[in-house]
């Protein structure tokens, strides 16, 4: 995902800003701003949504599958 939707997301449960955690970035190129990895937490009921291969995982805890890919 661009870092620059960091600006627009926010988080389904509150609507709060989510800030990001334990970013991992693309290593290749033209992509230095294309995160992977990481997580994104609300600023204000602390949930944490993860972020894998550069999506982010918005869907609220209770509907999350919790086993792997």
């Amino acid at each position: 995902m661009k870092e620059s939707l960091l600006e627009i997301l926010c988080c389904p449960l509150d609507k709060q800003d989510l800030e990001l955690e334990d970013a991992e970035y693309a290593t290749d190129g033209d992509e230095s701003d294309e995160i992977v990895a990481g997580t994104l937490v609300c600023s204000e009921c602390g949930e944490r949504y993860p972020i894998e291969d550069g999506i982010p995982n918005l869907l609220p805890p209770d509907m999350r599958e919790e086993t792997p890919a």
